[in-house]
């Protein structure tokens, strides 16, 4: 039993512990509607002014789209590649998981800088000296396989294979029982999987720094060159609309599978 003195500290820890996490959200938030000139706060009055003003941005609108076309390709790449790498491990690689398991997800130990100066060694030695797209992708891939890699995992460890086996015998075929029985039931730990790949994608700075290039420029790089000549609240909605994305894919996924599948990867 809690004595209600305990719980009232619980309680009291928890909000405050929300309010350390929720702050920086809401200092963007209001800097994002700043009326004043420079970026600050408290705010100089409240306008939409510099929401107008990143609209009216060719540069960062471009930016924008630019790295919500980036983390579309990478999701979907990274969700079937780490899908198929978790079903064959877990299925098949035998006494080699472990080894298997651990290579997989090597690439979230090693810092993005190096990762990204990696990249660009290995891209210039194969005379591909124009990055782009192409190189965004692959480096983008190389940390968001990973998540999807390691949630997939969980969900198929759990498996309970019978139910393939009773498809089967009931005459089923491979695709069949995998399209019928497999998918739907490891689809909430597929999705937060994919959830993670978009963000971290969305988000990457390290690697998207080196590889990024002339009309291939995701938003963080955009809004870092940005914040070295101005410091306008333009910012801020740049932040601000990162934050209303990430809101909007909770929203999704908590419609498709739960919020509890981004924890326990559960369908």
């Amino acid at each position: 039993m809690i004595r209600r003195g305990e719980r009232q500290w619980m309680n009291l820890t928890v909000a405050v512990l929300y309010a350390f996490l929720l702050a920086p959200v809401v200092v963007v938030a209001l800097a994002a509607l700043n009326a004043g000139t420079y970026l600050r706060f408290p705010p100089q009055g409240l306008s939409f002014r510099w929401f107008v003003a990143f609209a009216n941005s060719r540069t960062f609108t471009d930016s924008l789209r630019f790295s919500l076309e980036l983390a579309t390709i990478v999701t979907a790449a990274a969700t079937v590649v780490g899908t198929m790498a978790a079903l064959w491990v877990v299925r098949f690689a035998g006494r080699f998981r472990t080894t298997l398991r651990v290579l997989m997800i090597a690439p979230l130990a090693v810092p993005g800088i190096l990762t990204g100066i990696a990249l660009l060694i290995f891209f210039y030695g194969l005379g591909w000296q124009k990055t782009g797209l192409g190189g965004l992708v692959a480096g983008h891939m190389l940390i968001c396989v990973p998540y999807v890699f390691l949630i997939t995992t969980a969900v198929l460890i759990r498996f309970d294979r019978t139910l393939e086996e009773a498809a089967r015998n009931l005459g089923a075929g491979p695709f069949q029982t995998f399209w019928r029985v497999t998918l739907p039931l490891i689809k909430g730990g597929i999705i937060s999987g994919a959830v993670f790949a978009f963000v971290t994608s969305y988000d990457e700075f390290n690697i998207s720094l080196l590889l990024s290039g002339v009309g291939s420029t995701p938003l963080p790089i955009e809004l870092f060159d940005y914040l070295r000549f101005s410091f306008d609240p333009t910012a801020a909605v740049a932040g601000t609309i990162s934050i209303a994305m990430a809101l909007v894919v909770v929203l999704i996924t908590q419609k498709l599978v739960g919020l509890e599948s981004l924890y326990f990867g559960g369908g």
